[in-house]
């Protein structure tokens, strides 16, 4: 047991919570039961990793597995160790156990103080060590986001597989990978419910790209905007804006709109990073016509050195 979570993910226990984390991904995404349906083993390892990646990326948890205080499934291990036995100090000199019904008593309340509460989730019964239930086991569920929401922190519905439905709300500073823990939402146990681990994975989007916590757009404007200038709708994460252009842009001009990016971990959200570029029509006669009489004398390729 000491070394399952570590040999279930492929890692050693000197893993930093780095390597933990990328060893699970990678596992996750070859082991999902979404890319397995006809693979139950597949199912089984996935449950397995994901419980083993729930208990090594709690640092709590994590320090008493390595102390040997809990197991793998992180209930308490041998937490008796050290009490009677055949050499133990609870064993009289003639054999007959050398605590009376007041001992009895004691350890009674040592039981319920090891596990926080009353018997019935272990003790001696009957003379002997029942050990304390399990709980059910974790299920991993995949969860895609669609770009615009996962920016604009639009709360997801989810479905579990008994039916039930929940209602996400994205935490600041998702990314794709990012875990959710929706406690007591895993198979039923004697122990208590497993809970639901959801992965975030963050779709693509046709005209949007992620920079960090901005999200930038190249916006195709006409050559009369861009030299007389204009104030031109624009799309956004969270709808339709208008944007004022300056007379004379350039192609590869960016512009700003503040605060329509991503939420960051800090709360803070980025912007929208606008670059323009300038579309010129193809086949044009009128244009091609006024080209003929118009000289541009500048070397706008100068600063290159050319």
């Amino acid at each position: 047991m000491a070394k399952a979570p570590y040999s279930a993910l492929g890692v050693p226990k000197s893993a930093s919570e780095a390597e933990i984390k990328k060893a699970y991904r990678t596992l996750a995404k070859e082991l999902h039961p979404d890319k397995n349906k006809d693979n139950p083993k597949a199912a089984e390892r996935f449950s397995h990793i994901t419980q083993a990646y729930d208990l090594l990326s709690d640092k709590d948890k994590r320090a008493q597995f390595d102390r040997g205080e809990i197991d793998g499934d992180g209930n308490p291990a041998n937490p008796f160790a050290g009490f009677g036995g055949a050499g133990g100090r609870g064993q009289s000199r003639g054999g007959a156990s050398g605590f009376g019904d007041a001992a009895a008593a004691d350890f009674g309340d040592i039981f319920e103080g090891i596990f926080g509460g009353g018997r019935s989730r272990g003790g001696f019964q009957g003379g002997g060590f029942q050990a304390a239930p399990t709980r059910g086991a974790n299920v991993g569920y995949r969860l895609i986001v669609p770009f615009e929401d996962a920016a604009a922190g639009t709360p997801q519905r989810i479905t579990l597989r008994d039916g039930k439905t929940i209602d996400l709300k994205l935490p600041a500073g998702l990314e794709s990978g990012t875990q959710m823990k929706l406690t007591g939402k895993g198979d039923p146990g004697p122990g208590g419910a497993g809970d639901a681990i959801v992965t975030i994975e963050i779709a693509p989007h046709a005209f949007y790209q992620r920079d960090g916590d901005n999200v930038r757009l190249s916006l195709p404007v006409t050559l009369r905007e861009a030299v007389e200038g204009a104030s031109i709708k624009v799309p956004t994460v969270d709808g339709p804006v208008m944007l004022k252009i300056p007379a004379d842009v350039t192609s590869g001009r960016t512009m700003r709109l503040k605060g329509r990016g991503f939420t960051g971990k800090g709360g803070a959200r980025g912007d929208q990073l606008v670059t323009l570029m300038i579309d010129v029509p193809a086949g044009d006669a009128a244009l091609a016509k006024f080209i003929e009489g118009w000289n541009d004398e500048r070397n706008p390729r100068a600063g290159l050195g050319v």
